[in-house]
């Protein structure tokens, strides 16, 4: 890819998927991430992780269980959107349990409340993480609560970990979720960066790709990133791919604020740049 060759770089830095390598500790995140590890260690019931859309929920979550050690049983559930009979058949593949998938509810309760004990019993701990929270009925977030009733006189036998997006926090607020809400120990609410951690993250996300050139964004340039994306990380990697298809295209090496008003224009989620130019989205797909 001659945008690759052009920067020198060895992959794509500014990509959309979730990879660990990437993982950038601005203010937010490290608190975040700090939050996870000393309720995790603690034995904390639930724990709940929120965060506007493009915030990085999903990179730390996969951060945080790449760094358990092997006394941790993790367990993931990337979009737990259904019935709660269903939570439990896929709470029990994670975990390893061969169940039939006739089972009624009660009985895979059983069985993995049976598993859970055995692992105690190996004095292995197990936390289960639920991304996409926000999708969960309240009748399946009740079901999640029985779970972390399973506990010996030490401690819980199961953690969880919810990470979600805001509405997570106005469906907990329901009085027939009381409970649930009442056992969240941890939380902590994930921000955007602010306009030096945007800088930062620009030039770590460059160094990881292999790029070990001179500083590409102009400090204007940082302002406009941090200005279109409101810090959003995902937003962030957006607009800086497009800048930097814009002046692999001209052949430059530095990235202006007119790069990053024409990626703004293209990109219907940025804030909008005002008298934006009505040839700005053919410029970058040209770039394309």
């Amino acid at each position: 890819m001659n945008y690759l060759r052009h920067f020198g770089l060895r992959e794509p830095p500014f990509g959309i998927t979730p990879d660990t390598s990437y993982f950038f500790p601005c203010r937010a995140t490290q608190e975040a991430f700090n939050t996870l590890i000393v309720a995790v260690t603690n034995g904390e019931g639930f724990i709940k992780i929120t965060g506007e859309v493009g915030t990085g929920k999903t990179l730390l979550c996969r951060k945080f269980l790449g760094t358990l050690d092997p006394t941790w049983i993790s367990a993931y559930v990337p979009n737990p959107s259904f019935e709660p009979r269903t939570l439990y058949l896929a709470l029990a593949e994670e975990l390893g349990i061969l169940v039939s998938a006739t089972l009624d509810q009660h009985q895979l309760l059983k069985a993995i409340t049976r598993t859970l004990l055995d692992l105690a019993r190996q004095r292995k701990r197990v936390v289960l993480c639920m991304d996409e929270s926000q999708a969960m009925s309240l009748e399946t977030l009740e079901a999640l609560r029985l779970l972390t009733n399973l506990e010996t006189e030490k401690r819980k036998l199961m953690q969880v970990v919810l990470f979600g997006q805001p509405e997570l926090d106005r469906k907990l607020a329901k009085e027939s979720i009381r409970q649930l809400r009442q056992r969240i120990s941890f939380q902590h609410d994930l921000h955007g960066l602010d306009e030096e951690e945007v800088g930062a993250y620009f030039s770590h996300r460059l160094r990881v790709a292999g790029y070990t050139g001179p500083q590409l964004l102009t400090a204007a340039a940082r302002r406009a990133l941090y200005r279109g994306s409101r810090g959003v990380p995902r937003l962030v990697n957006i607009l800086a791919h497009k800048a930097l298809l814009l002046v692999y295209g001209e052949g430059g090496w530095s990235v202006e604020p007119r790069h990053l008003r024409a990626a703004r224009v293209d990109t219907p989620a940025a804030v909008q740049p005002r008298g934006w130019w009505p040839w700005s989205r053919a410029l970058v797909r040209t770039a394309k």
